[in-house]
């Protein structure tokens, strides 16, 4: 299995980081079709082939994920995009 770790720190109040995650996150996941639901301050990310989340702290976004096999093949394009969505919703902060 292929793992996606990505950490980005951020300078919003928790609630305006939640905001700029679920934006990313659903761009992503009309890209990739996956589906995305909040449980606290976690919002997990499931679809075949791939089980992670987004945790969300007042410091922190960090991102983790489980790829499938066939997923695991598209793991630098999926880790690209995320990559890309997040540094557009928070910049160089």
């Amino acid at each position: 299995m292929a793992s996606i770790d990505i950490r980005r720190p951020h300078g919003r109040s928790l609630k305006a980081a939640k905001t700029a995650v679920d934006k990313a996150a659903k761009a992503i996941g009309s890209e990739f079709g996956i589906a995305c639901a909040w449980n606290g301050d976690d919002l997990e990310i499931n679809r075949s082939g791939v089980h992670g989340k987004i945790a969300v702290n007042k410091h922190e976004v960090h991102v983790t994920a489980e790829l499938g096999f066939l997923m695991g093949a598209m793991k630098p394009v999926i880790q690209r995009e995320i990559e890309r969505h997040l540094d557009e919703q928070f910049g160089a902060e």
